[in-house]
């Protein structure tokens, strides 16, 4: 006779841990549910792997904030390591100019947020840093950071691309990079703009079946 699997109701088909309402992640999911429109299977991915990047030295990077939902998550993952900073990186007004030759999404959409809004969401710790503005513009400054973990939520190409150039670079051995946007017919620009980046490089785009796309930096 087959054994029972443990968390039987959780294979749905395949074992599905976002699911378990009884878990901590559930209480969090709830929490920021109504501000992301991030799925919970990707932001088990983003929460998996920014426990496990607290163990790297460096900051934490979230490229495309919208109302906060996600931030609130690493805000809440990072609350017991207060010495890792939280970078936000959004206009806060909405996407910036497109390109239409890469991009569906149009200069204005996702404006329906603001900074004030953000900050009441997410909190106003030390270690949480909002950096308001257009993306590479907003990343001056901070030429000497070293990254462990970056979250690039932009959508459209040049962003995506602006955050590849810089994000990279600083991103610490075994850190990672997650590409919200990668797998989606809404947003072509964005796997464009990373396949570019990453043919010259040793790392390799893990594409994952929720859409997202992974690169975890080679020592």
């Amino acid at each position: 006779m087959r054994k029972s699997l443990r968390d039987q109701e959780l294979y749905q088909p395949l074992f599905s841990p976002w699911l378990d309402q009884s878990s901590k992640f559930a209480n969090l999911m709830a929490d920021i549910k109504p501000y992301t429109v991030v799925s919970s299977d990707r932001v088990w991915v983003l929460y998996s792997l920014a426990r496990q990047a607290c163990n790297l030295s460096g900051d934490f990077w979230e490229c495309g904030v919208f109302k906060g939902g996600t931030a609130m998550m690493f805000a809440q993952v990072l609350s017991t390591f207060r010495d890792r900073r939280l970078c936000l990186f959004d206009t806060f007004t909405g996407m910036p100019n497109t390109d239409p030759g890469h991009d569906y999404h149009r200069k204005g959409d996702f404006a329906d947020t603001s900074l004030s809004e953000v900050k009441a969401r997410v909190g106003d710790a030390p270690n949480i840093v909002y950096y308001a503005g257009f993306i590479p513009e907003s990343f001056q400054g901070l030429e000497q950071t070293r990254i462990a973990f970056a979250h690039v939520d932009v959508d459209i190409y040049r962003s995506v691309n602006d955050c590849c150039e810089f994000i990279y670079p600083r991103l610490v051995s075994g850190g990672f990079m997650v590409f919200d946007d990668y797998g989606f017919p809404s947003c072509p620009g964005a796997r464009s703009a990373v396949d570019q980046f990453f043919v010259d490089k040793p790392e390799f785009p893990l594409v994952l079946p929720t859409g997202q796309a992974l690169i975890v930096k080679l020592p």
